[in-house]
């Protein structure tokens, strides 16, 4: 299972910037971008903000089967 999901999100001190998950094989990396010409640095740890728009963002593509319930399971096992 190889699956991205990315947002955009806010931060009062540092401003917007966009967020992107990548679930590999049972292992999940979070990064964070700010700016066009900035590279991908790690983003951490989560929120539980960010843990649930992943979750919803996931919920979103099971019924278009973009992602099958057995993903969004274990995608939810993942959430600590």
């Amino acid at each position: 299972m190889s699956i991205e999901f990315g947002w955009w999100a806010k931060a009062a001190e540092t401003g917007k910037f966009q967020i992107n998950v990548s679930i590999h094989g049972g292992n999940i990396t979070w990064s964070r971008k700010q700016g066009h010409h900035t590279p991908w640095e790690p983003y951490g740890p989560p929120t539980e903000a960010d843990w649930d728009r992943l979750i919803a963002e996931a919920e979103r593509r099971v019924p278009r089967r973009l992602i099958s319930p057995r993903q969004f399971e274990a995608i939810k096992r993942l959430r600590p």
